[in-house]
C-alpha cells in the first residue's frame, strides 16, 4: 500500500511538472500562454511547499515558492516583498541570482533557470538567503552578473558596487562631492537619501535622490555618469548644474521628489512627485516636461519606463486603457495597447507595471500584476488577480496570461500588494503574495507574504 501511494505520488508530480503545458496558443514571445479573454475563476490551491516546482492550475505556467517563514532566521515568521517599483532590476543578467526585502535588508539567492531551483549564494549561512551590505533596494547590473549597485548601509549618500564574487561593496560616487547648491548638511539626521537607484541599459550611468527626511520630500536629482561625471537638479530651485550638460535653472515649478528613475537609454529622469503626477528631465538640457494626472497628457499611476518610452493606464473608458509614449514627446499617445477594451467598462483593478526588459527594447512586452486596491476578491472579468504580459510593438493587442497571484490587499499593509519584477530576458517574474492568506500572521499581527517566481513562456 505504501509503495502504491508513492507511485501515485510520483505520476502526480510528473503531471504537475513533466508534462508540457498544454494550455498555450502559440503567440510569440510566450507561446505556452494563453492569450483568450475567457473570465477564469481561481481554483483553489493549498500553498505548496518552499522550492517546490508546481503550475498554475489555471493557467499551465511553471511556479515556484521562493521562501517562508523559516527563511531568514535573524527575522523568524517575518514577511518578505519584492522592491515596490516595477523597474527594478532584482535579478541578475543572467537569472542565477535574485534579491528580495525582508527585515528592512536586501536579501539575496541563487537560482538555477533551468530547474527554477533556489539554493544559498557562497558567503550566506546554509539555507539561509545573502544578507547584501546595501540598502534595502539596489539594482542588478544590466551587463554584469557579478555586479550590483545600491547606496552604502554606512554611508548613505555613496552608491557603491557590489560584488558577490568577492562580498564587496566599492564606493563608487560619493554624492555629497557633486557640487550640489545648495550642498547637503550630512550631519543633520533629517537629511537622507531615497535609495531608489536606477541604471541606464549600459550601466554607464546611475541616478538617485536625496536631501530631504523621507519619500516625497526630496528635492535633488543626481546623476552619475561614469565618464563624464555628475549632473543634479534641485527641484525646490530649479537649478541645475554639474560637469556636463546645460546648466541654469529648469522649465518647470517648483516640487519634491518621492521617487526618480532613470530611462534605459540614459537621456532622462522621471520624477514623481504625490498628489501631483510626473516630470521628465530631459538630461542635457534644462528641459523639464510637467506631466500631470488630470490633464490630457494624463501621467501617472503605476507606470513603467523603457528605454525611451513610458507606459502608463491613461485613465478613462476602463481600467485596462493603457497606453505607450516617447519620452521625447509625451503628447504623441499610442492607440490602446489593450483593444478592444473589456465591456462593461470597470475601475476596479490596479496594474503594477513591471518593465526592466523594456530598458533594452521599447518593443518587447511590458508585464504587470493585477490585483484590487480595496481588497475585493472577486473575479468578474478577464484578467483579474492575475500576473500578464502586454503587447507593445503595436503589431497586435495581445495579453499573455501566467497565473492567479493569489495575493489580495489590506490596506494597512503594503506588504499585501503583489508587486513584481521581471527578468532582463523577460523570462522569470518575481512576486509577492500571501497566497489566499494562508501563510498567517508575523508576531506583531502583519500578513504573512512570502516571494513567488512564475515562469514566462
Amino acid at each position: 500500500m505504501k509503495n502504491c501511494r508513492l507511485i501515485a505520488f510520483a505520476f502526480c508530480l510528473f503531471l504537475d511538472i513533466a508534462l508540457p503545458n498544454t494550455f498555450g496558443q502559440g503567440v510569440a514571445p510566450y507561446p505556452n500562454a494563453i492569450t483568450d479573454r475567457v473570465v477564469r475563476k481561481e481554483t483553489p490551491k493549498r500553498a505548496p511547499r518552499v522550492n517546490k516546482v508546481f503550475r498554475d492550475p489555471d493557467f499551465g505556467s511553471l511556479m515556484v515558492r521562493a521562501t517562508d517563514e523559516t527563511t531568514y532566521s535573524r527575522h523568524p515568521n517575518g514577511y518578505f516583498r519584492s522592491p515596490a517599483v516595477g523597474e527594478k532590476n532584482t535579478w541578475s543578467a543572467d537569472n542565477k541570482k535574485f534579491y528580495f526585502i525582508g527585515d528592512g535588508n536586501a536579501l539575496a539567492f541563487a537560482f538555477d533557470p533551468s530547474t527554477m531551483k533556489i539554493s544559498s549564494l557562497p558567503g550566506a549561512t546554509a539555507g539561509q538567503p545573502l544578507v547584501l551590505p546595501l540598502g534595502p533596494s539596489p539594482m542588478f547590473s544590466f551587463v554584469d552578473p557579478d555586479l550590483a549597485y545600491g547606496t552604502s548601509n554606512t554611508k548613505p549618500f555613496t552608491i557603491s558596487e557590489y560584488r558577490f564574487s568577492t562580498n564587496t561593496a566599492t564606493p563608487l560616487i560619493d554624492t555629497t562631492t557633486c557640487g550640489l547648491q545648495p550642498s547637503l548638511d550630512t550631519t543633520n539626521r533629517l537629511v537622507r537619501t531615497n535609495e531608489d537607484v536606477s541604471l541606464s541599459s549600459n550601466d554607464k550611468r546611475v541616478a538617485f535622490s536625496e536631501g530631504g527626511s523621507e519619500e516625497g520630500n526630496h528635492m535633488f536629482v543626481v546623476v552619475y555618469d561614469k565618464n563624464l561625471g555628475c549632473r543634479w537638479y534641485n527641484t525646490q530651485t530649479g537649478q541645475i548644474g554639474g560637469q556636463w550638460g546645460v546648466s541654469g535653472y529648469a522649465t518647470a515649478p517648483a516640487f519634491l521628489i518621492a521617487t526618480a528613475r532613470l530611462s534605459g537609454d540614459g537621456k532622462y529622469v522621471k520624477v514623481y512627485s504625490y498628489g501631483f503626477g510626473e516630470y521628465f528631465w530631459d538630461l542635457e538640457t534644462l528641459r523639464v516636461t510637467p506631466c500631470e494626472l488630470h490633464t490630457d497628457l494624463h501621467c501617472g499611476g503605476y507606470s513603467a519606463l523603457g528605454h525611451s518610452s513610458y507606459i502608463n493606464p491613461f485613465g478613462g473608458i476602463d481600467e485596462m486603457n493603457i497606453v505607450k509614449r516617447p519620452l521625447d514627446n509625451l503628447s504623441a499617445i499610442s492607440p490602446p495597447l489593450v483593444w478592444p477594451l473589456p465591456e462593461p467598462h470597470e475601475w476596479e483593478q490596479s496594474k503594477h507595471f513591471a518593465w526592466v526588459n523594456g530598458d533594452v527594447d521599447d518593443n518587447r512586452p511590458v508585464c504587470a500584476s493585477i490585483y484590487s486596491y480595496d481588497g475585493d476578491r472577486e473575479i468578474t472579468r478577464e484578467w483579474d488577480d492575475e500576473v500578464v504580459c502586454i503587447e507593445t510593438d503595436g503589431m497586435a493587442s495581445t495579453v499573455w496570461r501566467f497565473a492567479h497571484h493569489r495575493a489580495y490587499m489590506v490596506s494597512r499593509f503594503f506588504n499585501t500588494q503583489p508587486l513584481g519584477n521581471i527578468s532582463k530576458d523577460g523570462r522569470f517574474f518575481l512576486f509577492t503574495s500571501g497566497w489566499d492568506g494562508q501563510l498567517g500572521l508575523t508576531p506583531d499581527g502583519t500578513p504573512r507574504t512570502d516571494m513567488w517566481i512564475v515562469k514566462l513562456e
